[in-house]
C-alpha cells in the first residue's frame, strides 16, 4: 500500500506524526481528501476534524483550530495554534465555552467581542462535532 508521512503539529508541540493512507480536513473550500502523490498544495483549514487513516487500516481522529494545510511530494503537515486528539477532547468544557459564546453573541457588545464570541462558538462546535464523529466511528 502507498503512503504519505503525515505532521499534525500546533504551537506547543507536535501531535502526530506517522504514515497514512489518506488524510481528510475541512478547508476554507471544503472537505480536502489528500491521498499519497496528491499534487502539492497549501490552503487555510477551518476549525474542526482531521481524520488519518493510517496504513494499517486504523483512523485516528484530531480537533484543530484552523491553521495552514500544505502537501508536498511525500508530506501532508497540518500548522495549527491547537490540536487536540479527539478522545482527549473536554466535552464538559467545550459545551461550556459553546453557552458562553452564545451568550456573548446575544448580548451583541462591541464589534470586537462580537468577532471574539463568533471564533469561539465555531471552535466550540467544531470541537463538539469531531467528538460526536469520534463515538460514531468508535460504535462501527
Amino acid at each position: 500500500m502507498t503512503t504519505i508521512r503525515c505532521d499534525i503539529v500546533s504551537a506547543e508541540e507536535e501531535i502526530f506524526s506517522g504514515r497514512a493512507s489518506m488524510v481528510i480536513a475541512t478547508g476554507e473550500m471544503g472537505e480536502l481528501g489528500i491521498a499519497p502523490r496528491h499534487a502539492p498544495l497549501i490552503t487555510r483549514l477551518k476549525p474542526g476534524q482531521v481524520r488519518v487513516q493510517l496504513e494499517n487500516g486504523g483512523e485516528q481522529f484530531f480537533y484543530v483550530s484552523g491553521g495552514i494545510l500544505e502537501v508536498q511530494p511525500t508530506v501532508v503537515t497540518v500548522l495549527t495554534d491547537t490540536a487536540i486528539r479527539a478522545k482527549d477532547l473536554d466535552e464538559a468544557a467545550a459545551r461550556k465555552a459553546k453557552h458562553e459564546a452564545e451568550r456573548a453573541l446575544s448580548d451583541r457588545s462591541d464589534a470586537l467581542s462580537l468577532a471574539q464570541a463568533q471564533a469561539q462558538l465555531a471552535q466550540a462546535v467544531a470541537q463538539l462535532q469531531a467528538l460526536e464523529r469520534l463515538r460514531r466511528s468508535l460504535k462501527h
